[in-house]
């Protein structure tokens, strides 16, 4: 349908309009509606295409033009507060961007992490209690999203470890354990889906601290920042 043809029919209808009759108001109104809802009906599925089309080109462009590649990655790290070299050191080795939070939302936070997981299974008193399976970061992989304000924090015995806790919903997402004071415990189970490959349980004899730790050949070593150089 030509522009002039929609043109002339919209100056009839206005001129209905202001001689009133409102009969044949109701007929065109009925006929300009039933003759361009095709017409946008049209251009929209146009526009669908088009932005197929250019999501398309897009990603065809990063995987073959490594400055389309770089783009994405600037924005990544502008948009996470880091720095590009980063982001490109992590993903070489192989981490990825897991999010996650308490029950209630209040406690949200990303972390850098492998996909495939290494779990710690604690027996000791508290982490009995609590269910604490976690696996260890380093801080500088760790960041708080929000909720600052809504942690308590309880310890214990030595008190190097905090265990800290949602004030709403008591759920506790991570901690600082005391065998990695400079790392986080997170809970695989309070991560969100979509981003964790599979997830590999080591049980841990807290019950005898000491000895377990001495015996361990690799858990301190697991909050040791690798990337961030």
């Amino acid at each position: 349908m030509s522009t002039g043809y929609l043109y002339y029919v919209y100056i009839t209808y206005l001129n209905l309009c202001t001689t009133g009759q409102p009969v044949l108001n109701k007929v065109f109104s009925a006929l300009i509606f039933s003759w361009t809802l095709p017409c946008v009906a049209t251009a929209e599925a146009e526009r669908v295409e088009q932005d197929d089309a250019e999501g398309k080109m897009s990603c065809c462009a990063e995987a073959c033009d490594p400055a389309a590649s770089q783009h994405r990655l600037v924005c990544f790290a502008s948009k996470d507060g880091l720095l590009m070299q980063t982001v490109l050191s992590r993903e070489r080795d192989g981490l990825v961007k897991h999010t996650g939070g308490c029950h209630c939302g209040a406690v949200r936070f990303e972390v850098w992490s492998a996909p495939h997981l290494h779990v710690f299974n604690c027996n000791c008193s508290i982490c009995t209690k609590k269910q604490n399976r976690h696996f260890i970061v380093p801080k500088s992989q760790f960041t708080l999203l929000q909720g600052s304000d809504n942690i308590t924090t309880y310890t214990f015995n030595t008190h190097v470890a905090k265990h800290t806790f949602c004030k709403t919903c008591g759920v506790q997402s991570f901690y600082t354990p005391r065998s990695n004071p400079d790392g986080f415990g997170v809970a695989s189970h309070c991560l969100d889906p979509g981003t964790v490959s599979s997830v590999t349980v080591e049980d841990f004899c807290g019950q005898n601290w000491e000895e377990s730790m001495q015996k361990h050949q690799t858990i301190r070593s697991m909050s040791k920042p690798t990337t961030d150089k």
